[in-house]
């Protein structure tokens, strides 16, 4: 049984665990990082970035259709077109073959020791892990718990056959003639508008009075358009029961209490996420938990000194990008810097067709907050650059204090809206007001002047509205 020492032991090599310990291999400490699969996590290897690979290829086989239909206004004929979803999941896994290289290079090169394996703690100071080698003994004076989390299983639908889970759904070999969606929240409609878009006939079954229900109705009015146009049945209010006796189906009670059964070659359960905390030992070590979650202070630590915990195992929201925020942050304070970080301005992004924004408060959020508030919308038919891609649809919208116009939060739906992400989360990030966005000169003609104009709006002197 070897053993061997480290100052910083991050157990998960997702975005939130390789960020840490890359940060902390920069700072110095001797750090010492455990994955069982390959770096990079769910996020790249059967999440964020095979899923975004998808919904491009969806997106592109989808204009082509269109255009062969002969509805395309820009002149181009095309035959009907093919897909090769072989070839498609062929070019994806590419792409994360080339993000797990990187990321195992940066690793390498910010000096940290990588070991494969499956880690269980012993103490809260001793991890094992079994290697194809052996048991590994990993000593570390500070421990990063970044596990992660996995897609929920419901019991009535437990994965397997028809029944398949955003991961099988990212490696089909071909596009299923029909598809059952069981979740309407961002993954399920991500997916689901990807399969319509190369041909699948989709249903969508949630149980909430609405999809995408985290999101404000005006929000969401552009993407169920969308829907409607590519085919997608949604039933809401509806709930999945299980899979019919031959396994080609999916059965579900409707909203007004009647049995349904729904024909689907694939049943893709979406229904949620969960984080992983079995499996490591966490029996062995006295955390204090907030739910199903790990409990964790505003700079991650845990109630056990020297363990701190980051990413999706400590709640919501499920976000790489936050991940990797609290992984740098913790980094930095192993090594003996202050720091803290702002949650306040985190964007969140649903994928769909149009794409959603969301960055800080909402705004009922922001009225709950302070009272009084000023809000400026901008709609993207009054855009040039939106009318010149042929993505109209939508509108940009700025919430802000009443009394001293500082922005609470930004909103935002429209074809390629999450571009504008990093500008939302800036404008949060800095304490701009409106005087602030509507003073900033942006380039014409860019979707990006919806920003400006919405502050101008909710300054009383909109320019193209």
């Amino acid at each position: 049984m070897k053993e061997i020492s480290c100052k910083l032991l991050v157990i998960g090599a997702g975005p939130g665990g390789y960020v840490c310990a890359i940060r902390a291999g920069q700072l110095g400490v001797d750090t010492v990082i455990v994955e069982f699969g390959k770096p990079g996590g769910t996020c790249l290897n059967v999440g964020c970035i095979p899923s975004k690979a998808l919904i491009h290829a969806a997106e592109e086989f989808g204009k082509i259709a269109h255009m062969a239909r002969g509805k395309d206004p820009l002149g181009i004929k095309v035959g009907a077109p093919t897909l090769d979803l072989t070839k498609t999941i062929a070019w994806k896994d590419g792409i994360v073959s080339r993000l797990n290289s990187g990321v195992a290079g940066l690793l390498k090169k910010a000096k940290v020791k990588t070991v494969q394996g499956w880690a269980t703690f012993r103490d809260g100071k001793t991890v094992e892990v079994e290697t194809e080698t052996g048991t590994q003994v990993i000593h570390a004076e500070t421990v990063v718990i970044a596990t992660g989390s996995a897609p929920v299983e419901l019991p009535f639908l437990p994965f397997g056959g028809p029944v398949i889970s955003s991961t099988e759904a990212l490696a089909l070999s071909e596009v299923p003639e029909k598809l059952a969606v069981v979740g309407g929240g961002y993954i399920g409609l991500e997916l689901g508008m990807a399969f319509a878009r190369m041909g699948a006939k989709v249903t969508v079954v949630e149980a909430l009075p609405r999809v995408l229900a985290q999101y404000d109705a005006e929000l969401t009015r552009p993407v169920l358009k969308r829907l409607g146009e590519l085919g997608v049945e949604v039933m809401t209010g509806a709930n999945a029961k299980g899979l019919s006796a031959k396994g080609d189906a999916l059965l579900v009670e409707t909203a007004d209490g009647k049995n349904a059964k729904i024909a689907a070659d694939r049943i893709l359960v979406t229904v949620g996420r969960k984080p992983l905390t079995e499996g490591w030992g966490l029996e062995q070590i006295d955390l204090d938990m907030a739910g199903k979650f790990i409990r964790i202070d505003d700079q991650c630590r845990t109630s056990m000194r020297g363990i701190f915990a980051i990413g999706d195992v400590t709640g919501e929201p499920m976000l790489a990008h936050r991940a990797m925020a609290q992984g740098e942050m913790v980094a930095e304070i192993v090594a003996g810097h202050k720091r803290s970080w702002d949650k306040r301005a985190i964007p969140a992004i649903c994928f769909t067709d149009p794409e959603l924004v969301t960055a800080g408060l909402s705004p009922e959020e922001a009225k709950a907050l302070a009272g009084e508030i000023k809000i400026g919308q901008f709609p993207f038919a009054a855009n040039g650059r939106a009318m010149t891609k042929q993505g109209e649809d939508g509108f940009v919208r700025v919430v802000a204090r009443a009394d001293n116009h500082l922005v609470l939060g930004i909103q935002a739906v429209g074809q390629g809206v999450s571009e504008l992400s990093a500008a939302f989360g800036l404008a949060l990030e800095m304490g701009a007001r409106l005087e602030d966005i509507a003073g900033t000169i942006h380039a014409h003609p860019t979707q990006g002047e919806g920003f400006q104009e919405a502050a101008l709006k909710a300054l009383g002197h909109a320019l193209h509205v």
